[in-house]
């Protein structure tokens, strides 16, 4: 049985990428395949030779708000709050940095016309926030907020990254990281794909802070998940449920659209619309009941992404493509380099 340990591997911190490429469809693409584990070398615009006519690629449309707010408390030292999602009595979850002095009743203010004050402490360093003044929680994140990148870029956020660190075909708020996988595509490259007579349909998985926090028990059925939003609907199900009937293949790009589907799909693999909030955390052994094809990024070690790519194209075939695109000099995590199961 797999630890929590087995997912460990070096990365020589060079191969971090700190930006993205000029070009977003600029980046190379890893080619592994599932049965044989045999690897291939290619450019991420060479996708478009492994997707069949009949085949669906379902992408993630949500759009990342930037919920990294920088603000003062009232005894006039610097707070960062990361705000994380709408509750249904129209506060906010939340976490909070220095989150020992955000504490129930404490204010933290943005300019002269925005606060939040902390309501409730929740554990796991999440707390619930309501926000206070002239402007409300969406009009406080457009004036105030900033790109969320993740910690392993060792940058402060641009307003270039509005764009980059954002999917050419983004449309619902909701995430506070990105989907990865679709940060590659470029509205020409979509329209070869779409040209090729392959199906694209899209649903929404609203991500997280959970994406990035590592597994810290070396038994992975004690890792929980964070909860995360998603909505399938009736229109993509039926797409492609009926692509999947006519012999086509499912690609998901992206783990968020892998979870989201195995989520939504029956014991036979037929898919249900759905709106809800999914835990559901894949890691090996797993029988994916709907995806046949995974467009990923490169991740970070022990973390939930490797293992649901793990349990998909097989542990052994998976660590020895890292240990080969390292030696390879493939750019990993947000901004890197792109890698495809089939």
């Amino acid at each position: 049985m797999l630890r929590a340990s087995d997912f460990d591997y070096e990365l020589p911190p060079q191969l971090i990428a700190q930006e993205p490429l000029p070009d977003r469809s600029a980046s190379r693409l890893l080619v592994l395949e599932r049965a044989s584990g045999a690897i291939r070398h290619a450019r991420f615009p060479d996708l478009i030779d492994f997707v069949a006519a009949e085949d669906v690629v379902v992408l993630n449309v949500s759009r990342v708000i930037p919920a990294r707010l920088h603000g003062k408390r009232e005894t006039g030292n610097v707070a960062e709050l990361l705000v994380i999602r709408e509750l249904s009595d129209g506060t906010w979850l939340a976490m909070g940095h220095p989150g020992g002095k955000l504490k129930p009743g404490r204010r933290v203010a943005f300019g002269d016309d925005s606060a939040v004050e902390i309501v409730e402490m929740l554990g796991g360093g999440l707390r619930r926030v309501k926000f206070v003044g002239a402007l409300d929680a969406r009009a406080t994140v457009a004036k105030y907020g900033e790109v969320p990148l993740p910690p392993y870029i060792r940058r402060a956020a641009t307003a270039a990254d509005r764009a980059r660190y954002q999917t050419v075909y983004a449309e619902h708020d909701g995430s506070v990281a990105a989907p990865t996988a679709g940060l590659h595509f470029t509205p020409e490259l979509l329209e070869r794909l779409r040209a090729t007579g392959a199906a694209i349909a899209t649903l929404d998985l609203h991500i997280g802070p959970g994406t990035f926090k590592p597994v810290e028990v070396d038994d992975l059925a004690r890792h929980r998940m964070e909860p995360e939003p998603y909505v399938l609907s009736a229109e993509a199900a039926a797409s492609i449920n009926g692509r999947r009937e006519a012999g086509g293949r499912v690609w998901a790009v992206g783990t968020t659209v892998v979870r989201a589907l195995e989520t939504c799909a029956d014991e036979h693999g037929v898919l249900r619309p759905s709106t809800g909030e999914t835990r559901l955390f894949i890691y090996p052994p797993y029988a994916f009941r709907v995806v046949d094809r995974l467009l990923t990024n490169f991740h970070l070690p022990r973390s939930t992404l490797l293992m649901l790519v793990c349990a998909f194209a097989g542990y052994d075939h998976v660590m020895r493509a890292y240990r080969e695109a390292i030696s390879a000099g493939y750019r990993f995590y947000s901004y890197g380099d792109a890698m495809a199961v089939i």
